[in-house]
């Protein structure tokens, strides 16, 4: 099943950087297509729930230190991605 895709405007900012920064765009495009495919991340990913103020978000890493944050709303189909960046920049 295929998940329709929303994106956030802080996520569309982060990436803006990420690619600034000279990171792997392909990386990123290949976990999203992973998770909108509706399929499981590799363990490499370190897929995990989040708590605090992203409660209800996962976050995984697509290097050590560049995260992406996201959700997936069931009931609508949606993959909704929030944010990426580093460590500190998200947290």
């Amino acid at each position: 099943m295929k998940l329709k895709l929303q994106v956030y405007t802080q996520f569309k900012k982060d990436v803006k950087l990420a690619k600034k920064r000279h990171y792997d765009m392909s990386l990123l495009k290949k976990v999203i297509d992973t998770l909108a495919n509706g399929e499981k991340l590799d363990d490499k990913y370190r897929d995990h729930a989040l708590v605090g103020n992203y409660v209800g978000y996962r976050e995984c890493h697509i290097l050590p230190d560049w995260l992406l944050v996201y959700k997936i709303v069931d009931n609508e189909l949606t993959l909704v991605l929030a944010r990426t960046g580093t460590h500190s920049d998200l947290f």
